[in-house]
């Protein structure tokens, strides 16, 4: 073969091999290029996604709580878009140069070829303006959203909010693309799926100008939205408003439980905020404050904030004595008031005490013989303490009681291993660990808990999972929340804990609700930061329970001084729907209190 022959050959095989190259990345840009394919698609037609609306939530008697309302997104395809007027845009919209330029870099990032938000929740107003020189921005269009509406500016806890899709969102759920929006926290995260509904497409063809020219098929390929469940939750507004205006400045919570059924009435943490300060374009703003705020309003107190039970805990120690024998309704325990040892008495009241006497006395001396007959009785410590700490699990303390709540905080319950690691083996004794008694030391509990073991109480002994839903559209909620939970406390040694429980209820105004028989006890929790905390939990009726409930104030010094009133008003605005006239000084006293400054409370009289 000659030297020509052989320089052909190579040419040949060189256009070959470049041909071969091109045929591959045409293929490859052509057929596999997802994002080539679309914008071809998009040059003839444009495919807008229906938002469906979101399921709407009411309250326990039919009150709409959460609705919608109209808003838009100005959506925009970057490898369409071609020089346009910055000016008239952000005039347009009242935004930024800034705002724009960042809006097309993100959308560049996310993909060239797919529509991106770059303006969201356009009110009706400023849209209005923008439609009629829409046209003039080739690659942009507009997208119908929703956004939530609230009937009161309350229960921002409960409710939750909603915002923009995370990257890991997105990751985690195919069903949602960039600018799409998700429930964050509460009810509206929770039940998300329920309430988000089915997102549907419209086709259309559209002109080179991006101008819409009818639609694709007559419409046979479009699919329309399905939209979101509604709700029917388990909140008394009525009951959720009272409890706010009663906590205005404050700090605190407040949990109320239907004891029969677990269904949460109120659930408030406080300082709360305006849901409605979290949706629109001043969302972002508003949430950087709400979170740069010093009194947190955004922490929710009602389930992650962990306290020592304090003397609210006492009922139920006495009730694990009586069960396993280490105390008897006949017991009695000399009490020397601030002289005991080694835990002394805060006051000095009859003795030697009763359980009925330490329950409506808040006895130390009498818990503490209690609690140490209780893990004496066994063979070691060890074998005693567990049991103890297994009781105080099935009272609903020391974990999560239910799985609703994402982020519930599980408390605080000490363990045998627990102490064997902090004291370097098993020598430990009852006497070592003896604050448990009253409540304080390595036991931390939430408002929800609290309010929960108030409702097994109330139920002698069994409760049913918290839980804020009552139905879905029409379908009531299953699974969990119908699992009878037992504690294994005979009935008959609830009768003399209720009766001294009843018996802190009455002498005092401030707590007395007229006409109902009904069970209490305060608590004063020990801060080593400032001024103690005051707690009180109460269920009422005493012979047929509607509500349990437990109130948590911070920095109020005793549970008499605001829980107890508070946790009194409550109980009396939800069985009998007003106030009496003798305690409206009271309601007045509360409402006006401040008790926001840890270092300089507002005491009632």
């Amino acid at each position: 073969m000659n030297n020509l022959s052989k320089r052909s050959y190579i040419v040949a095989a060189v256009f070959a091999v470049v041909g071969l190259i091109y045929s591959v990345d045409l293929f490859q840009l052509q057929v596999l290029d997802s994002d080539y394919k679309q914008y071809a698609t998009n040059n003839v037609l444009r495919e807008v996604v229906q938002y469906p609306a979101r399921g709407l939530i009411y309250d326990r008697n039919g009150e709409l709580l959460v609705y919608n309302r109209t808003a838009y997104d100005l959506m925009i395809t970057p490898r369409e878009v071609e020089a346009f007027d910055t000016l008239l845009l952000c005039n347009l919209l009242n935004i930024s140069r800034t705002d724009v330029d960042e809006g097309i870099a993100k959308a560049k990032k996310y993909s060239r070829y797919k529509p991106s938000v770059l303006v969201k929740q356009i009110s009706p107003e400023n849209f209005a303006l923008l439609q009629e020189q829409l046209y003039k921005f080739k690659g942009f269009h507009s997208q119908t959203r929703t956004l939530r509406e609230y009937t009161h500016p309350v229960a921002a806890h409960v409710l939750g909010y909603v915002g923009e899709v995370s990257a890991n969102d997105i990751k985690r759920d195919e069903y949602y693309k960039s600018g799409d929006y998700i429930g964050q926290s509460g009810i509206e995260r929770t039940y998300e799926k329920q309430l988000r509904g089915v997102k549907g497409v419209k086709k259309y063809m559209v002109d080179v100008h991006n101008r819409i020219q009818g639609v694709y098929l007559g419409g046979a390929e479009n699919k329309p939205a399905e939209i979101g469940k509604n709700l029917m939750s388990t909140l008394d507004i009525d009951l959720q408003l009272y409890a706010e205006k009663l906590f205005q400045n404050k700090k605190g919570a407040v949990v109320a439980i239907e004891p029969k059924t677990g269904e949460i009435l109120a659930m408030l943490s406080a300082p709360t905020y305006d849901p409605g300060l979290l949706v629109g374009r001043v969302r972002g703003k508003n949430f950087n404050h709400l979170q740069n705020d010093s009194l947190m309003p955004l922490f929710n107190r009602s389930l992650q904030a962990r306290y020592p039970p304090g003397s609210t805990f006492k009922p139920f120690n006495i009730l694990i004595g009586l069960q396993e024998g280490a105390i008897t309704t006949s017991t009695r325990i000399v009490c020397n008031g601030r002289s005991s040892r080694p835990i002394r008495c805060t006051h000095n009241h009859i003795s030697p005490a009763g359980v009925i006497d330490a329950v409506r006395e808040s006895c130390n001396p009498f818990l503490w013989n209690t609690f140490r007959n209780t893990i004496n009785k066994y063979p070691t410590t060890a074998e005693g303490f567990h049991v103890w700490s297994e009781y105080v699990k099935r009272f609903g303390l020391g974990h999560k009681v239910s799985t609703e709540f994402y982020n519930e905080n599980p408390g605080l319950r000490p363990t045998v291993e627990y102490y064997n690691r902090v004291h370097n083996g098993d020598w430990w004794r009852a006497l070592t660990v003896r604050s448990l008694a009253i409540g304080q030391g390595e036991l931390g509990t939430t408002p929800l808990q609290m309010a929960n073991s108030v409702a097994i109480l109330a139920n002698k002994g069994y409760y049913y999972q918290p839980h804020t839903i009552k139905k879905v559209e029409n379908d009531t909620i299953r699974g969990n929340i119908n699992i009878k939970h037992e504690t294994g406390i005979d009935e008959r040694h609830f009768e003399p804990v209720f009766e001294g429980m009843r018996q802190v209820t009455i002498g005092r105004l401030n707590r007395f609700v007229p006409g109902i028989s009904y069970c209490g006890k305060t608590g004063t929790i020990e801060n080593n930061q400032g001024i103690d905390h005051g707690a009180y939990m109460a269920f009422a009726p005493l012979e047929d329970p509607k509500i349990a409930i437990c109130v948590y104030v911070e920095h109020s010094k005793w549970g008499a001084s605001y829980a107890a009133p508070i946790a009194s008003l409550l109980i009396e605005k939800y069985l009998n729907d007003t106030i009496a006239d003798n305690r409206i000084r009271y309601e007045k006293q509360m409402m006006e209190a401040v008790l926001t400054d840890p270092h300089n409370p507002e005491l009632a009289n």
